[in-house]
């Protein structure tokens, strides 16, 4: 059954987003608070070690209805030089990769969390990479992106988070962006000969689980539909408070792992770009230990093939 979108006079607010935060983790803003290498494929269909640095930054000014990210991060802007000397601290702790993600809890192009200043020395560090990846709001899109990509001398990817197209929903993320922010940042990028990538959530809160499968297909749609080249399907996650209590409230049910493979299998089948479910952490979502190592197993070839596998047979299906 459809669960009721909240009231219009009841709008959710940054207030009521913030008052349901629990504290920060403690960071040392000299060191990123985390590194990792993992397989993605790449555009030319080779599967490849993808490093990705997680920068200690200051706090995205968004502040999302379901963003966790915001538990890293710094209480204010961090000096100059320090997100390069973050970035060199973990490439010389990590394996060599020749594709490299860098997330930042927010925008890279936002001025008040990467100084401009600091774009040549990143560019330099960056050089030898085949791919870099940032992510960043649409409203940061703009000539601080070609100016960057004009330093760099290598293949530039920005990654949006899109999250949904469904009308009611996308405004009560506080997002504070439209589809045709969206759509307008896509192209822009594309003018240019910038790729572009999509996060979008599986599973959103105030709807039922019908009707989250019914609107992740419609978003990727939407992301392809626009130009992204790759789409990444995020289940959407309890932990930052705000959606621990729209759970309690009725609001929110966890995504199921069959729901995220079939939205993967709807992407992949697509065939307009590459489609991957995200895996991190993906054992929350399982009702079932007799079937979720194969079922990730599945998913994890299926994000590597980008091809539909045979589908798992578990009695709990029943």
């Amino acid at each position: 059954m459809e669960i009721p979108i909240i009231n219009k006079k009841s709008f959710i607010s940054k207030k009521w987003i913030l008052d349901h935060r629990g504290p920060k983790n403690p960071v040392d803003f000299h060191l990123p608070y985390a590194w990792s290498v993992e397989k993605e494929r790449t555009r030319s269909g080779a599967v490849e070690d993808t490093g990705t640095i997680f920068l200690t930054n200051k706090e995205c000014p968004y502040q999302c209805l379901m963003c966790d990210l915001w538990k890293n991060t710094t209480d204010g802007p961090v000096p100059p030089g320090v997100i390069p000397a973050q970035i060199e601290y973990a490439l010389e702790r990590m394996p060599l990769v020749n594709h490299l993600k860098l997330y930042n809890s927010g925008s890279f192009f936002d001025g008040g969390a990467i100084p401009r200043k600091d774009y040549p020395r990143i560019a330099a560090i960056l050089k030898d990479f085949e791919t870099v990846i940032v992510e960043s709001h649409t409203s940061f899109i703009d000539e601080r992106v070609l100016a960057f990509r004009d330093m760099l001398h290598t293949e530039l990817q920005i990654a949006i988070g899109l999250e949904t197209v469904h009308p009611e929903i996308l405004p009560l993320l506080n997002k504070r962006m439209s589809t045709d922010d969206f759509q307008k940042a896509v192209s822009f990028l594309a003018q240019n000969g910038i790729s572009s990538r999509a996060f979008i959530l599986h599973q959103l809160p105030f709807i039922s689980a019908g009707e989250g499968f019914v609107w992740t297909k419609k978003t990727i749609d939407f992301a392809f539909d626009s130009g992204v080249e790759c789409c990444i399907i995020i289940p959407t996650r309890l932990g930052n408070g705000a959606m621990e209590a729209l759970q309690h409230q009725g609001r929110f049910q966890l995504p199921s792992i069959p729901s995220l493979e079939s939205v993967l299998e709807y992407g992949i089948a697509l065939k307009k770009g590459r489609v991957f479910a995200d895996l991190w952490d993906l054992e929350i979502f399982s009702d079932c230990t007799q079937c979720f190592a194969i079922r990730k197993n599945r998913m994890e070839q299926m994000n590597f093939k980008q091809e539909i596998l045979s589908p798992v047979s578990c009695d709990c299906q029943a």
